[in-house]
């Protein structure tokens, strides 16, 4: 038999349930609430025509989140193997489509993600301390290394990481809303109308769920979680709703200081709102705190983005040295090294190209949402594949809830391309460098018992 037809032995060390489930809670809010609820609200606020259209963006943005999060659950614990989506993907449609996410996620959207994270961390330390022009790219390096290495030293440095990390983050979000909720003085900035109509509402839209998204990420450690069936759907569930109250709050602060217009004005809503209200140590406490933010992302990135690497490699023979799981650490060792390589290599991109490294990032967004959309149907196609199959959990309202996650993808699919136009084209080129790989790779056949 040719060894590429066979299964990988199954002496290979795998992944074990070493995580808890507040460890998954804390990667999945870490990834979510990051950078984005710093930036973004500024941008909601320019397209909304009032206060009210704004906060129920926000509400429908969760809710919408949600929907997608129950029929993720009922995938994660359907199939709860290492490698999230590319896994769900690969089972609905074959080795070889999966492996064109994958090579986009490894590529760029992971990659790419940490590296721009990582030079949000870098401008505000350069801020801070200072320092020459070169200081961001230097910090943003520095922080691929250090939180590269955490994670390779084993799961259990990556993800108390992850749980301080995110303990600070959520800390000091709270200690703003406070703040802004108490100590504001009355009569906040007019909330004018900036914007308004049916095209306004789906730019808000667009907005809103990109500040969401990052919660399916936590699929990926679902091979990592103790008793996963139980817990996966609860994780993905229940962070969401406190993290769209924690956004609600998080708008209803900004408003009460700076009020709408002045939110639509700002580049730097919470460090400007934080200013308002205590001067230039806020301004400072602020970046502080979108340090820390932008470090719980990346982490969390990095954790769940090696993964993805490791099922590739776990899949191709070529590629097999991506694939090994390291059982001392209980992490895979090697796709770590090699995602952290390329992040760092974004960030040396980035400090020659900055402004075009940003914009060529965005630019896979049609990419993400093509994927996300597969894996939506992907939830039908397995349906009617594996009818006899256990399902510890199943998506209520079937098929009402899965058609409206579908809707929603294919609906931010078509924004990303209007908006990027001519820039989705890099997203093709990735995918097409992909589908040029694949003409030398040929994938293993497992056997069905490793599917399940």
């Amino acid at each position: 038999m040719d060894p590429s037809e066979r299964p990988l032995s199954a002496a290979a060390a795998l992944p074990r349930p070493t995580l808890r489930a507040r460890e998954a809670f804390a990667i999945t809010i870490g990834i979510v609430v990051g950078a984005g609820i710093f930036r973004t609200p500024s941008l909601v606020a320019g397209a909304s025509g009032s206060e009210a259209i704004m906060l129920a963006a926000w509400a429908v943005g969760g809710l919408l989140s949600v929907v997608g999060a129950l029929c993720y659950a009922e995938l994660a614990t359907t199939y709860p193997q290492a490698g999230g989506d590319y896994a769900y993907l690969r089972r609905a449609y074959g080795a070889r489509p999966a492996f064109l996410y994958a090579w986009a996620r490894l590529a760029v959207i992971q990659t790419g993600s940490v590296a721009v994270l990582t030079f949000v961390i870098g401008d505000y330390l350069a801020q801070l301390f200072g320092l020459g022009a070169w200081a961001s790219p230097l910090f943003a390096a520095a922080a691929v290394i250090v939180l590269t290495i955490l994670n390779w030293l084993g799961v259990r440095q990556g993800t108390r990481t992850q749980n301080w990390l995110t303990v600070i983050e959520i800390a000091g979000i709270c200690l703003i809303v406070a703040a802004a909720l108490l100590l504001a003085p009355a009569g906040a900035a007019p909330a004018t109308a900036t914007a308004g109509g049916d095209s306004a509402i789906g730019l808000v839209l667009v907005f809103v769920l990109l500040t969401y998204g990052g919660w399916n990420e936590a699929v990926y450690v679902t091979a990592e979680v103790r008793d996963a069936r139980r817990w996966m759907p609860r994780v993905l569930t229940l962070s969401l709703i406190a993290i769209t109250a924690l956004y609600l709050l998080v708008n209803l602060a900004y408003l009460r200081v700076l009020g709408l217009s002045g939110m639509a004005d700002s580049d730097a809503v919470a460090a400007d709102a934080m200013r308002r209200l205590f001067g230039e140590s806020g301004a400072v406490f602020m970046s502080a705190l979108v340090v820390a933010a932008a470090l719980t992302s990346a982490n969390a990135t990095l954790i769940t983005g090696a993964r993805s690497v490791y099922a590739v490699g776990r899949d191709f023979p070529a590629l097999a040295f991506i694939g090994r799981w390291d059982a001392r650490s209980g992490s895979p060792r090697t796709a770590m090294l090699v995602q952290g390589g390329l992040a760092l290599l974004l960030v040396g991109l980035g400090a020659i190209a900055r402004d075009g490294f940003r914009t060529a990032v965005e630019y896979t967004a049609p990419v993400f949402w093509l994927f996300f959309l597969l894996v939506g149907v992907s939830l039908f196609v397995l349906r009617r594949r594996d009818p006899d199959l256990p399902r510890p959990f199943r998506v209520p309202l079937y098929p009402l809830l899965p058609l409206l996650f579908c809707a929603t993808s294919a609906f931010l699919l078509y924004s990303s391309l209007a908006y990027t136009g001519i820039g989705a084209l890099v997203g093709v080129g990735v995918l097409a460098a992909g589908g040029l790989l694949l003409l030398y790779l040929k994938p293993i056949q497992p056997s069905q018992e490793s599917l399940t």
